[in-house]
């Protein structure tokens, strides 16, 4: 196997992921069955957009076969997922810090209740999350590719620094309580918003104070908040 960089073309500076390609094996595509159950993989994926929660998996597994026939290397940017094409590639959101990454679809999983991807230990590290081990994301599927010098290039990927960007302050399993902290926030701040996130355990309601538009600037304006709100993080929408 060979490693190199995709180039992501999206009208500013080309955004470069490491990954191993591997051709894919007959599988891709297929109807198939875990735990008692039909998964029909998707015809025609682009624009797919998905949330839920997000695991990864490492040594266990290093070096097993996957679904697409390729060894699985924890050091890839690869991920599981139950539908999608093997071969598809997606841009990963941890919606707790904001972090993005782009892993191609190589095997299937995970088949636990509220999970939809399965991530490789390299893409977990690079989104922050490996001690916290499950972190709500969002997968949106990328466009089409074109062959390009240095690898294939996507026309269309949501720019990596420009979004809406919010600080959580709070999340709270009661309404009522996070009402109660949006009205004492906006009297100072000008967008305050309540997000509700359906968890396993339940119903939280997120309260989140818009940012900025930028990356850069919303990071600078959550560390002039720190001192009030120290548990807080900046996540994009």
């Amino acid at each position: 196997m060979s490693g190199f960089f995709f180039l992501f073309s999206c009208g500013g500076p080309e955004h470069r992921v490491k990954i191993v390609h591997v051709p894919l094996g007959p599988s891709a595509g297929k109807p198939y069955k875990a735990n008692g159950r039909t998964y029909y993989p998707l015809p025609r994926p682009l624009g797919y957009t998905e949330e839920g929660l997000a695991s990864w998996y490492g040594p266990g597994f290093h070096g097993r076969r996957t679904a697409s026939g390729e060894i699985y290397n924890m050091y890839a940017f690869t991920a599981a997922h139950k539908t999608l094409p093997l071969g598809t590639y997606v841009l990963v959101t941890n919606l707790k810090n904001g972090r993005r990454v782009v892993v191609r679809i190589n095997d299937r999983g995970p088949f636990v209740p509220g999970r939809i991807i399965d991530l490789s230990y390299a893409a977990a590290r690079a989104l922050n999350m490996v001690e916290d081990g499950v972190v709500p994301v969002r997968i949106t599927v990328l466009a089409p590719a074109r062959p390009g010098p240095k690898g294939p290039v996507f026309a269309r990927v949501p720019n990596l620094k420009k979004g809406e960007f919010y600080l959580q302050v709070g999340a709270f399993r009661s309404y009522t309580n996070a009402v109660r902290l949006r009205e004492r926030l906006a009297r100072r701040f000008r967008t305050v918003l309540i997000e509700p996130y359906d968890s396993p355990e339940g119903p939280f309601y997120r309260v989140k104070i818009f940012l900025a538009y930028d990356l850069e600037k919303a990071r600078k304006m959550a560390e002039s908040l720190r001192r009030e709100f120290p548990e807080a993080f900046v996540v994009a929408r």
